[in-house]
């Protein structure tokens, strides 16, 4: 495996304390259609949304592994942050029922077609609105697999950003990550705050107890609009977005493939091929 490590600088906020010993974490959360399910579209070729969402499995690993860096930590909290139309918070109230302590839910039909930087945008000022030392997020949605919201949400919050995670440590004010690559992994410090994306599979997710379900139904989620984030909403959702979906088409089924039978001059018909591909 290689191992490597690099350090990144930065100032940290005057809301950090270098001596405080419960570590908060917030962990950005996904809820998706069940993928159990046939999916559907909008008219506007949207994945449709409008019934009960799920928490997605991605997500579950980033907020198993802040409740064990709280319980390592002896104190603190998670608080979950996250981005839903219809006021939907069934997936959020497994990961409450998980033990996450908290919420802040986005629920705006201004986000309606909201890109993945509009979507960063909202997190992070989401985000703002709770006491953190940590970020956690999965490194991709399973519905959207961008992958490219921890970045951003690292960029606009002003923190530094560790990617494909597969193990954390907190020493002081400093979390050390082991970072999964093709070779292995590489360790990686980083001062707190900062954002970290979470590699699926890397920590087995708690299965939520009939106490945590039933103790997660008065669990807080705070519910707050775009306004209310002081990012106007005539500027997110398609307007925003940057982009149209135009169509949406099924992927065409793969054409039989051509058999060459070798009679001593097989390798002939093989370049012939590669030349009417104009591969070579």
């Amino acid at each position: 495996m290689s191992r490597s490590r690099t350090a990144a600088s930065w100032s940290r906020p005057r809301r950090y304390w270098q001596d405080r010993t419960p570590m908060n974490i917030a962990v950005c959360v996904k809820q998706i259609p069940d993928p159990a399910e046939p999916g559907a579209l909008n008219a506007d070729h949207t994945l449709k949304r409008d019934g009960k969402l799920i928490l997605d499995e991605s997500d579950s690993y980033g907020v198993e592994m802040a409740l064990q860096l709280v319980d390592k930590a002896g104190g603190g909290e998670v608080t979950l942050i996250s981005m839903a139309p219809n006021s939907e918070v069934s997936g959020l109230r497994t990961a409450l029922a998980m033990g996450a302590a908290k919420a802040v839910l986005v629920s705006d039909d201004a986000l309606k077609g909201a890109g993945a930087l509009d979507t960063a945008k909202v997190l992070a000022a989401a985000i703002k609105r709770t006491e953190f030392d940590l970020v956690l997020a999965a490194t991709e949605s399973s519905d959207g697999y961008t992958g490219t919201v921890p970045e951003q949400v690292a960029e606009v919050l002003g923190l530094p950003s560790v990617t494909f995670a597969k193990h954390i440590e907190i020493d002081g004010t400093t979390a050390k990550v082991q970072r999964q690559t093709e070779a292995g992994y590489d360790e990686v410090e980083c001062p707190l705050p900062c954002v970290v994306s979470v590699t699926a599979g890397v920590v087995e997710p708690r299965y939520p107890s009939f106490k945590g379900i039933m103790a997660a139904k008065s669990k807080p989620v705070d519910e707050v609009k775009v306004a209310d984030l002081g990012i106007d909403p005539s500027i997110v959702g398609w307007a925003g977005a940057g982009q149209e979906i135009v169509a949406v088409d099924k992927a065409e089924e793969r054409q039989a493939g051509t058999i060459i039978e070798d009679d001593g001059e097989g390798y002939q018909k093989i370049v012939e091929a590669l030349e009417n591909l104009k591969v070579i």
